[in-house]
């Protein structure tokens, strides 16, 4: 709270009506103006597949919460979810690395990326999200890293993520975050995100 709003630059009565409809849910859901993390697991777990998706729920509120109170208001959600909707490969991709890179310090090791793989497989094959995929998160995470890191030194920097996910749609396919996967039955996160 008390930070300058910059939200996205979508002009017209239907982005302020569609703008007020997301602060009307947020506020019923939380009336506090506030998400804390308890919270955001809470409607995110309940609305997809239970305690399968709490790794994931919790990646993704860090995520959110770019100021890093451990709290994510109203602006910090709809400039994430407007993102993630409307943004371009290059924004959500660098959503996505801040996803990944748990402890923001600009780079992606393999056991970052393997602890959000593992999450994200553990989740979607609890709730059959995804059509099965033949490789396991391990062999996932070696295959983009593979790929990605060009110079071979065990990380990802966020030049590196964004021209290698580019340059490969199956590396963007599995890294690039899309609201429409995530099948939720919650008010939350159904009306928010669709």
């Amino acid at each position: 709270m008390g930070q300058a709003a910059n939200l996205p630059c979508r002009r017209g009565e239907t982005y302020v009506t569609e703008l007020y409809e997301w602060f009307r849910k947020f506020i019923h859901e939380c009336p506090s103006g506030l998400i804390t993390l308890h919270e955001f697991q809470r409607h995110f777990c309940d609305g997809t597949v239970g305690r399968e998706s709490a790794e994931y729920a919790e990646q993704i509120f860090r995520t959110l919460d770019s100021n890093g109170d451990g709290l994510v208001d109203f602006r910090e959600y709809v400039m994430a979810i407007s993102m993630l909707i409307e943004g371009s490969a290059v924004e959500k991709l660098r959503w996505s690395f801040k996803l990944f890179d748990k402890d923001r310090d600009g780079a992606i090791t393999k056991e970052e990326m393997l602890d959000i793989m593992q999450a994200v497989y553990k989740m979607s094959v609890a709730a059959a999200l995804t059509k099965p995929n033949p490789l396991t998160a391990e062999e996932c995470t070696n295959r983009i890293f593979v790929r990605l890191d060009k110079d071979n030194n065990a990380i990802i920097s966020l030049e590196e993520f964004i021209e290698g996910a580019l340059d490969d749609d199956w590396i963007r396919e599995m890294l690039e975050c899309d609201p429409n996967t995530v099948k939720v039955e919650r008010p939350f996160f159904e009306q928010s995100l669709g």
